[in-house]
């Protein structure tokens, strides 16, 4: 199991104040993990950089858009 209590964890500042996002923590070493803010006690996804990086990539292009 990944040791994530040293995780800074985020929200995008786009998703306000409210309590149903993801957070993402990306100052680990080697990983990034991604979590549940209504549930921050519960399980992370965890991805290598490069995937993570690649992920956001394909969302600012559009990639995951639904079809119409």
């Amino acid at each position: 199991m990944t040791d994530l209590s040293k995780a800074d964890w985020r929200k995008s500042s786009q998703s306000g104040s409210g309590n149903n996002c993801v957070e993402v923590a990306d100052n680990l070493p080697g990983i990034v993990a991604v979590r549940d803010s209504k549930d921050p006690q519960g399980p992370a996804l965890i991805f290598p950089p490069d995937g993570w990086r690649a992920f956001i990539g394909g969302v600012k292009n559009g990639e995951f858009d639904a079809l119409a």
